[in-house]
Formats: C-alpha cells, sequence, structure tokens
C-alpha cells in the first residue's frame, strides 16, 4: 500500500519472513552500521574493482549471522534519469547502477532507509527504480514521504516494525515531532519490537560531539537528537540508531533501550571523504529481549579504503572512539563501552 496525501495512518510494506529463520527465542541479535553509497556513474564513473563483488568481504560475517541487518542507503539505485542537483561542483549527487543491489542482499542486509539527503538525487524516477531494485532483493526499506513509512519483519516468532526519519522536505522528518508520534504510535499495533532508523546532525570531522539542541547544517535544521531518540523511545521504541554526520558518534542505553547516535559511513568506497575519522565503519551489533530490552552489545571496528570498502581494523580505531564520546557525551548512559568495543549495562 502507498502512502497518498491526506492519508492519517503509517503504511506499512508487507510482512517479511526469512524461509530459514531460526527457532523460537528470547533473544534477537541486531546489526546496524551507516552510510551506504557502493559506487556511482554520476557526473563520472567510480565503481569498485569487479562491480564491488568484494566490497562486503569482511563485514559479511557479521552482518549475515544478525537476525536483522540494518543501514542507509545513502543514494539512488538506478541506471539513468536526470540529477536533481543543479551545480554538481557544490552538491553531490549520486547514482548506483540497479546491478548492485544484489551485493546488499548478499551481504545480509534485511533494512535499508531512505531517508537521507540523497534519495531524491534522481528524483522521483530515482526514488521507485531504487524501491523496485531493493524488493527484486527481499530488502525492505521506508523513510521517503508518500511511499512505505515503516516496515514489518518476523524475525523467531516476532514482529519488528521499523521506520526511518530524515532531515529534507521529501523525507518523514525527524524535526516534524507530530508525524514522529504518529508513525511510531501506529507501529505499536503492528509489531512486537520497534527500531527507529534517523538521517540528522552536521556533517564533518568537527561534528563528532554530540550537542543539546538544534543543530544545523548549511542553514539547514538537522534536529536536536538527544531530544528525537528520547521522544521515539517515549513513545514505544527499542532500539534507535542514526548515521548523517559522516563520522561516528556516541552509544547510549536511556530507560533500558540501545540509541547509537551516528554510525559515520560504513561503504562510501567513492565520492565521500575517508580521511582519518570520517574512515571508520563500524558495525554495531547488539542483543536485546523479547521485550526490546537492551542486553549486551559490540561495536565492530572496520575502517574503509577507497576503492575497496571496509576492512577489519586491527587498532579498532571506531571502538576506542565511540567508547570516549560515549564517555563524554552520555556519562549518564546505563551501559558502558570498553577499549575493544564491549557495549555493558553499567553495575550499580
Amino acid at each position: 500500500m502507498i502512502l497518498t496525501a491526506g492519508c492519517t495512518t503509517a503504511c506499512f510494506s508487507h510482512v517479511y519472513a526469512r524461509p530459514d529463520s531460526a527457532a523460537e527465542s528470547d533473544t534477537l541479535t541486531l546489526a546496524m552500521v551507516g552510510d551506504i553509497m557502493m559506487g556511482t556513474t554520476y557526473p563520472d564513473t567510480l565503481l569498485p574493482y569487479k562491480d564491488g563483488a568484494f566490497l562486503f568481504r569482511d563485514a559479511k560475517s557479521v552482518l549475515k549471522r544478525a537476525d536483522l541487518a540494518m543501514g542507509n542507503l545513502e543514494g539512488p539505485l538506478c541506471d539513468g534519469g536526470k540529477s536533481t542537483k543543479k551545480d554538481t561542483l557544490n552538491n553531490y549527487a549520486f547514482r548506483t547502477p540497479t546491478s548492485f543491489a544484489p551485493l546488499l542482499r548478499d551481504a545480509g542486509f534485511d533494512f535499508l532507509s531512505m531517508a537521507n539527503n540523497h534519495a531524491n538525487d534522481f528524483g522521483e524516477e530515482g526514488i521507485e527504480s531504487t524501491e523496485q531494485a531493493l524488493r527484486s532483493q527481499g530488502i525492505k526499506y521506508a523513510g521517503v514521504k508518500g511511499h512505505f513509512e515503516a516496515a514489518v519483519i518476523k524475525r523467531k516468532g516476532l514482529r519488528i516494525g521499523i521506520c526511518a526519519f530524515g532531515h529534507n522536505p521529501y523525507t518523514l522528518r525527524h524535526t516534524d515531532q507530530a508525524t514522529v508520534k504518529r508513525v511510531v504510535s501506529a507501529l505499536r499495533n503492528q509489531a512486537d519490537i520497534i527500531v527507529v532508523s534517523f538521517h540528522g546532525g552536521a556533517e564533518g570531522r568537527t561534528q563528532s560531539r554530540l550537542p543539546y539542541g538544534k543543530e544545523e547544517f548549511f542553514k539547514e535544521n538537522r534536529g536536536s537528537l538527544r531530544e528525537f531518540a528520547h521522544y521515539c523511545i517515549d513513545l514505544g521504541a527499542d532500539v534507535v540508531y542514526g548515521h548523517g554526520p559522516h563520522v561516528v558518534r556516541c552509544v547510549e542505553v536511556y530507560k533500558g533501550r540501545f540509541i547509537a547516535y551516528s554510525l559515520g559511513n560504513f561503504c562510501t568506497p567513492y565520492g565521500i571523504s575517508l580521511k582519518g575519522i570520517s574512515g571508520q565503519a563500524p558495525i554495531v551489533e547488539i542483543k536485546i529481549n523479547e521485550k526490546g530490552q537492551f542486553l549486551n552489545g559490540r561495536i565492530h571496528s572496520l575502517v574503509q579504503r577507497r576503492g575497496i570498502g571496509p576492512r577489519w581494523d586491527k587498532n579498532k580505531g571506531a571502538a576506542r572512539q565511540m567508547k570516549m564520546l560515549s564517555d563524554m557525551d552520555v556519562p549518564a548512559s546505563s551501559a558502558m563501552v570498553d577499549a575493544r568495543g564491549n557495549i555493558r549495562i553499567k553495575r550499580k
């Protein structure tokens, strides 16, 4: 069902269950990553070796063992069309071939957010092409206004509802509290577990700290993300994870529920800076119980290599960075991160 103007309830993609779903269990494993843009043919062609066959080589083991693997698809999957970006020197536009869609399935992804500032790079044609490419791989998606607002995926006898918010006019906006309330509240009637994805925050290597209050980038409101994440959990969400700043940020456990404020870049071999901390590409793997309560987790540290993709980082840079940021920015969190990336509930 497609959302139309005037629709007052959230519209959901059909429920999807893996044919090989694991046996009933009271523990779910979720894997989350940040931005994915596997290569582009616009304005120049910059595609990885052997059409990306090895992009997710190191990440697959973690993504595929999770009950649910999620990320942010930073740009459309399409083979033509006209760019909506007028000045390609100052406004990046991405266009990944639809032939790359199977790479996402083979890597283990179950859900991808489209609520970001590149989903509309090739307009409605690009959005519809992306949706078709993802559907062909059995990957669920959400976040573009007028399209699907949420997906429900069954795992281990539980219904997991996932919605996505962004900061652009064509997305479901996280700055619109009424929309957030409507979508998350509707999911409460559709799902046992609720996961919220968001694209927000200022961008760049200087933006790794989580501020209080509203963030702006090029005079655009990028949200008050502490307030947004806590609001979603107060509404009934169980997991909230973000992306957008192109660098990692802190993680928090609030009221027993997990929040990752930015997972940075994950697989962006071209078109996005990978210098220094911008190259950190973590996978955050968490375990929750059947009520959505956080049990434990781990930050798996990978680092991106230009034209190649995310590779294991023996120095655990992402884990160390996220530990430092969590200690500084969310000291009241119910969980702690250690130098190896383990996330555990603090002892009282």
